[in-house]
């Protein structure tokens, strides 16, 4: 399978699932537990697949946070089961999707789960805790939402493979924001603001680049961090392949085409706006 291909449809994918940290209506669902603040909020509702584990094993899944940032979610089961958390998130993809109106026909889902079905159906999870965790959730009965969760599934699994390869090279969990930041992947005061890693760990991890060669000594990426960055997405994708290499290239593309709308949708209500 064409390596642009599994690119696409990985991006597809990620834009498709994206709009749940962003959208009003999870931190009206989330209140509704008694959690109004963001971050515990966040962690709670997408960590609920795991069951309710302590905060250590949600940093460690979920890998560029620090552990002060995911220490927030303390106490978000006491408030609240993990189903009730799943519940209330799925809640808030079917009324954001309502309210932005994503235009996918009934026969366009029905479509879109005869790709993505045998794909998570046949996923090998060994290694991948978040894919898996997903992959046990029952399905809503609201058809687009469901949809959406086994895009959820998916778009883990190569989270889950992202941080195999992450490892691999080396790339510590604050490193790898510095990175991001770095590369303009990710804009840095999203990045400082929601990972809180303090100005000594980010110093350090920046010192770490710079002495693979990867920052300039102002911070600023170099070619062969640039290219490293690069490598990093293409050893995912390589590990992707096999998870999409049933569907074919036809089938991954149109499988991206019948989800676009659900971003463009969002982006046209200004849902990623502050990115």
């Amino acid at each position: 399978m064409d390596m642009a291909v599994v690119r696409e449809i990985s991006v597809a994918v990620n834009t498709a699932h994206r709009f749940v940290y962003f959208v009003p209506e999870a931190a009206e669902e989330y209140a509704e537990l008694g959690i109004a603040d963001r971050a515990p909020a966040y962690f709670a509702a997408r960590s609920a697949p795991l069951g309710a584990v302590p905060w250590q094993v949600t940093l460690a899944t979920f890998y560029n946070f620090s552990p002060r940032a995911v220490r927030a979610m303390a106490g978000v089961w006491d408030a609240a089961p993990p189903a009730t958390w799943q519940a209330a998130r799925f809640t808030v993809v079917t009324r954001a999707m309502e309210r932005v109106e994503v235009s996918l026909r009934t026969d366009e889902v029905a479509e879109a789960r005869s790709l993505l079905d045998p794909v998570v159906a046949a996923a090998d999870l060994a290694g991948k805790p978040l894919a898996a965790a997903n992959a046990a959730v029952k399905l809503p009965a609201d058809p687009l939402t469901a949809l959406w969760q086994q895009i959820t599934v998916l778009r883990e699994w190569r989270g889950d493979a992202h941080i195999a390869v992450l490892t691999a090279n080396q790339l510590g969990p604050c490193d790898c924001n510095v990175m991001q930041t770095a590369t303009g992947r990710f804009p840095l005061a999203l990045a400082r603001g929601s990972r809180l890693w303090d100005d000594a760990e980010w110093a350090a991890a920046s010192a770490r680049l710079a002495a693979r060669g990867w920052l300039a000594a102002d911070g600023t990426v170099t070619e062969a961090g640039s290219a490293a960055r690069e490598q990093i997405e293409v050893d995912t994708d390589e590990l992707c392949r096999p998870l999409w290499e049933p569907m074919g290239g036809d089938g991954a593309r149109r499988l991206a085409a019948l989800l676009a709308p659900i971003n463009d949708a969002f982006t046209a209500a200004g849902t990623f706006s502050q990115l």
